[in-house]
């Protein structure tokens, strides 16, 4: 299977292109099926090469009859195939219908549904639901879908993981768990939203030969990649100087919290600013620089001491670990007085949320509790709807905002929804957040363009964080990733 493309689009749009394919291009629904079939045949021979039991679970409508067509294929390919019927078959229409007659002709048989079944075959073939299912799973579906989930076997899900809804990846009761899903034609936003990373696996796309249309429209979110870093860092002059490069400064470390702000600045340092500055506690200086002497650390009891810091930054990074204290407070209202780009994280964002201020020139990084109290919110109900919840942070914040976790967001003034799929969970540890912080603010800070440096900021963290996991996701430390931010900012 190829590299995954860019654009993310909505389950709408994709069965737009299946129509455009068999309308406008002449191409039968059946033939694509075939190659759907086709398709997952292959992938499951470069994913389970030495399986050779088969457990094909067929639903209703097209995805169906994708595992029929699979599974006659498989049988031809000398696999011990079992299909197992959730659905009549004599209840299907169209290319559905012709799927199971051509598995029935070639000498295939079904099988109802029972749990025995799961004990013998080395892979298991999800082909329940597909696009279309908007309402909870219920029944025997549900069971069997519970039953698979509990076996322990390896599945390979056709399209999406049965019970995931297409567009928001809200799990519709319940929904497979899948080692493997391979989506056709086009991605779907609710394998990158909601609870879809967790059910989806290892992704791959089978276009089935078919590009995108022109009438299909811009997609719904754009994943980011090499491309973007590239757009966020701009050539170096052989005679480059370090003031060329960006002065960041890092406004955080209250009582007890100096590693918050010099997880900051040495993350900015890491991805090129030129120079570095920390105003913080005075009793956090020392731990600071005795970490990292390459930061410049200032102890500022006032607002009024950190005033002369912020006239010469160019971008100024606030909240990391910097309390909400009456001293928190006043370098936070002294941040924004000062008018420079900023990028607003931990408890600046709390300070923030008690505000009814707009920023053009900042980026917000929350996580979906403080994504809550910035919008008035419980959690839950920003994670049902990553893409409202961020629609609704820029549209009452302004700026860029950055709404972090599993498939991290980036929304700003262009208007596009970008979407970060790199990353991984050895990064739910305290700091990853100063390190994205650090990270965006020093691309800022060379690029001068605070939706690039967001956007290339958000991956270039994530991808760090998949480096820094090559000896193990448990366990891993955010000071992991200085290095790999070292090497994604310098590909090649």
């Amino acid at each position: 299977m190829n590299a995954l493309p860019a654009s993310v689009y909505t389950a709408a749009q994709v069965r737009a292109m299946d129509a455009h394919a068999i309308g406008q291009l002449g191409i039968p629904g059946y033939v694509l099926m075939c190659r759907a079939g086709e398709a997952a045949l292959g992938l499951l021979g470069e994913a389970w090469p030495d399986a050779r039991e088969l457990l094909v679970l067929c639903g209703a409508g097209n995805n169906a009859g994708d595992g029929y067509v699979m599974a006659r294929l498989a049988r031809q390919a000398g696999w011990r195939v079992t299909v197992s019927a959730l659905t009549d078959p004599a209840a299907l229409r169209g290319d559905a219908a012709q799927a199971w007659r051509d598995f029935a002709a070639a000498g295939g048989q079904h099988r109802p549904f029972d749990p025995a079944l799961l004990q013998a075959p080395s892979v298991v073939v999800d082909a329940l639901f597909g696009t279309g299912l908007d309402r909870d799973v219920g029944g025997a579906c549900a069971d069997c879908i519970a039953a698979l989930n509990a076996c322990g076997k390896p599945v390979l899900s056709l399209d999406l993981p049965s019970g995931l809804h297409a567009d928001s990846g809200a799990v519709m009761g319940v929904a497979v768990r899948a080692t493997r899903t391979l989506t056709f034609v086009g991605l779907k936003s609710g394998l990158f939203l909601g609870a879809g990373p967790d059910h989806v696996g290892a992704l791959s796309l089978a276009t089935l030969g078919l590009t995108v249309p022109s009438a299909i429209g811009a997609p719904l979110m754009t994943r980011i990649g090499a491309v973007q870093v590239a757009e966020a860092l701009p050539r170096r002059r052989k005679a480059a100087h370090k003031g060329e490069q960006g002065r960041v400064l890092v406004i955080g470390g209250g009582a007890g919290m100096p590693g918050a702000a010099r997880l900051a600045a040495e993350a900015a340092l890491r991805v090129g600013a030129g120079l570095v500055t920390v105003a913080t506690l005075p009793a956090n200086v020392p731990a600071i620089v005795s970490a990292r002497p390459e930061i410049i650390c200032h102890g500022v009891e006032s607002e009024s001491a950190v005033r002369a810091l912020l006239a010469a930054a160019d971008v100024v990074a606030v909240g990391p670990g910097l309390g909400q204290s009456d001293w928190a407070r006043g370098l936070f209202e002294a941040a924004l007085a000062a008018g420079k780009p900023l990028v607003v994280d931990a408890d600046a964002l709390n300070l923030l949320a008690r505000t009814s201020r707009q920023g053009p020139r900042w980026v917000l990084t929350p996580h979906p509790g403080e994504a809550a109290r910035l919008l008035g919110v419980e959690p839950s109900a920003v994670q049902a709807d990553r893409l409202a919840a961020i629609q609704a942070l820029v549209g009452r914040y302004g700026g860029v905002t950055v709404l972090k976790g599993a498939c991290s967001l980036v929304l700003g003034p262009s208007g596009q929804t970008w979407l970060c799929d790199a990353g991984n969970p050895g990064m739910a540890v305290a700091g990853m957040g100063d390190v994205l912080t650090g990270t965006i603010a020093g691309l800022a800070a060379q690029s001068r363009d605070l939706e690039r440096a967001a956007v290339a900021g958000t991956w270039i963290h994530a991808r760090a964080g998949d480096l820094a996991a090559a000896r193990g996701q448990r366990g891993m430390l955010a000071s992991d990733l200085m290095e790999a931010l070292r090497a994604c900012v310098n590909p090649g």
